[in-house]
């Protein structure tokens, strides 16, 4: 049953891979809910001269405590940062400094890794079970995709404000590749007969 599993989440793994290249290459909803910057060249010329080299995930307005802020300090901040987001723009930022790449096969090879895992993980659970018909047992790895697409997606929605449309369409993705690794395990992990 071992055997089955691996070779299960391998293979579920490669469709999950092909259809999130799909999605995002040859179908448009990688794009969904993603705008571009207007006067970007400014933005960018701005960003770069305030952030420099310093990569990281920045909150803006900052609550303007401070790194080393105390705990009194951080309060008395935050007891002050609806003022701060009344009267200026708000949001999240992902920088990364000039020489950033995309696509490269580092980030090719991570995201399938971590596909093999979700797939294996999927592939075990699914083994676990006694469901006997091919649609239960494939339905079973759907609920799993589904718990999976709420558990980033709604939070990252709910408190900072990623778009709705971006939001339905990455839980959508995910969902549905938990679909075709579901249609792969569900052929091929089946539960032994119960016995008395």
């Amino acid at each position: 049953m071992a055997k089955r599993i691996i070779l299960a989440g391998v293979l579920g793994a490669i469709a999950m891979f092909i259809w999130s290249s799909i999605a995002h290459i040859v179908l448009p909803l990688g794009e969904i809910g993603i705008k571009e910057i207007p006067n970007e060249a400014a933005v960018l010329e701005s960003m770069k001269t305030a952030i420099g080299d310093a990569a990281g995930l920045y909150l803006y307005p900052g609550t303007g405590a401070g790194p080393n802020a105390s705990r009194e300090q951080k309060r008395a901040a935050m007891q002050q940062y609806g003022q701060k987001l009344a009267a200026n723009p708000s949001g999240i930022l992902i920088y990364h400094p000039p020489g950033a790449q995309a696509l490269t096969a580092r980030q090719l090879t991570t995201e399938f890794i971590t596909e093999v895992i979700e797939a294996l993980l999927a592939a075990f659970l699914l083994s676990r079970t006694r469901l006997f018909s091919y649609g239960s047992r494939v339905g079973f790895v759907i609920v799993i995709g589904i718990a999976a697409a709420i558990t980033t997606n709604i939070p990252y929605w709910n408190w900072y404000g990623f778009p709705g449309n971006y939001t339905a369409t990455y839980m959508t993705i995910e969902i549905v590749d938990y679909l075709v690794v579901g249609l792969v395990a569900a052929a091929m992990i089946k539960p032994a007969a119960v016995t008395s």
